[in-house]
C-alpha cells in the first residue's frame, strides 16, 4: 500500500540557546550521537580560543577586525555582540543542508536567536535551562576558564537571558545531559509530524486501495466457506 501523505522533504531550522554554563553544547553533542538527521551550523566568533576549543569545529575564530569586515560583506544570517565579543551565523550551507532534508541546528546566543526569529519566524526555538541558579554558578566556577569578575558578569547576564524564555517554542531542563538530549530529539521528531509539513494527501488512491482490500477479504471468506 502506498503512503497516504507526502510530506515536505526540507528540514527544519532549529535554534538552540541557553545562558552561559547551562550546557547547551554538551546537549547538542549528545543529540548528534542519537539523532542522525541533524547538522550543526558552525558559528563565527571574535572571542579568544579556550582550552577545549577546536578551531573550525567549535567556532570559526577570527579577529574583531575580520569579523567587522565580514559584517560589511553581508555573510551572516545574524550576528550579535555578547560579553564584548562578536558571534555570528554564516549563511553558506544552511539552505543547502535544509534542502537535503537535514534539520539545521543553530547554537546561538539569545540576541542572535531573536534576530533569526524576525527573519525566519517558522524556525523552531529551544531554550536550555540549568536545573537551578545554584547549579549554574557551580558550572561556571568549575569551568576554570574565567576570572571571578567574568563569572559574576555571566551570572548576572544569565538572569536577564532567562526572562526571554517565553519567546521560545520549547524549554528543556539540562539536569542530566542524556535526558535533555532525548527531550530535544523528541521535539525534532514531533516537529516532523506536524500537519503543516504535508504537501499532498492521497485520499482517492487510499479509497481505492481500501476497497480492494475489502474485496480481497470477502473473497478469502468465501473461499473458506466452500
Amino acid at each position: 500500500m502506498s503512503n497516504i501523505v507526502k510530506t515536505r522533504l526540507r528540514g527544519n531550522l532549529i535554534v538552540i540557546s541557553a545562558p552561559s554554563g547551562a550546557g547547551k553544547g554538551s546537549v547538542i553533542n549528545k543529540l548528534l550521537s542519537i539523532y542522525d538527521n541533524a547538522w550543526v551550523s558552525i558559528s563565527m566568533t571574535s572571542r579568544a580560543i579556550r582550552g577545549n576549543d577546536i578551531p573550525n569545529e567549535t567556532y570559526y575564530f577570527v579577529s574583531k577586525e575580520e569579523f567587522e569586515q565580514r559584517i560589511k560583506e553581508g555573510i551572516f544570517l545574524e550576528y550579535a555582540e555578547y560579553n564584548n565579543n562578536y558571534y555570528g551565523t554564516p549563511r553558506d550551507k544552511i539552505n543547502e543542508k535544509l534542502n537535503e532534508g537535514k534539520d539545521v541546528i543553530l547554537e546561538i546566543e539569545i540576541q542572535g536567536a531573536l534576530k533569526v526569529k524576525e527573519l525566519v519566524p517558522d524556525a523552531i526555538f529551544i531554550f536550555i535551562l540549568p536545573p537551578s541558579m545554584k547549579e549554574l554558578k557551580r558550572r561556571l566556577v568549575n569551568r576554570g576558564t574565567d576570572s571571578m569578575d567574568k563569572i559574576l558578569n555571566r551570572f548576572k547576564t544569565a538572569y536577564k537571558e532567562i526572562n526571554e524564555v517565553t519567546k521560545y517554542n520549547y524549554v528543556v531542563i539540562n539536569d542530566e545531559i542524556d535526558k535533555a538530549a532525548e527531550k530535544v530529539k523528541a521535539i525534532l521528531l514531533s516537529e516532523r509530524c506536524r500537519v503543516d509539513r504535508i504537501e499532498e494527501v492521497y485520499l482517492n488512491n487510499m479509497e481505492e486501495e481500501l476497497h480492494e482490500l475489502l474485496v480481497e477479504k470477502d473473497l478469502d471468506n468465501d473461499i473458506r466457506e466452500i
